[in-house]
């Protein structure tokens, strides 16, 4: 078979795997993320262990790419190689965090709680959309 149907197959496996974790563990109610974030009040420590989880598999996963020549699927690694810490990503994870807190979404968790219908995720998707859309935008002309 081709290769990018294996790459496909994959990505659409991991996707399905992640989404069913974020639905387990209630990661698709905003609800729970801000009170995990409101740490003065009712505080939902649920999200830390969700969070302590993802840190494990993924240190696992680091360990295990260390052993491998190349992934199963394609030729090499992709993994960043830019460490500096500077001021778009300072910005970045500020508007990220922010958004999170207000929304009670990030990304993946959006993207799967739109099979749920709420119109909080409609909206927070969207919005995401259009800022990343203007973000490539205004950046791409930057650089």
């Amino acid at each position: 078979m081709n290769r990018n149907v294996y790459q496909f197959g994959a990505a659409l496996a991991s996707g399905i795997v992640f989404g069913f974790g974020l639905s387990l563990s209630g990661m698709l109610n905003p609800a729970r993320v801000q009170d995990f974030l409101d740490i003065f009040g009712a505080w939902d420590p649920t999200l830390a262990f969700v969070l302590g989880g993802a840190v494990v598999v993924a240190f696992i996963g680091v360990q295990v790419m260390k052993l491998m020549l190349h992934p199963a699927f394609d030729d090499s690694f992709h993994v960043p190689t830019n460490r500096r810490i500077d001021a778009p990503l300072v910005i970045g994870s500020a508007l990220f965090g922010l958004g999170w807190g207000i929304g009670g979404f990030c990304p993946g968790p959006a993207f799967a709680s739109l099979a749920l219908g709420l119109p909080q995720s409609v909206l927070f998707v969207i919005a995401m959309l259009v800022g990343m859309t203007l973000h490539d935008r205004l950046w791409s002309r930057r650089t």
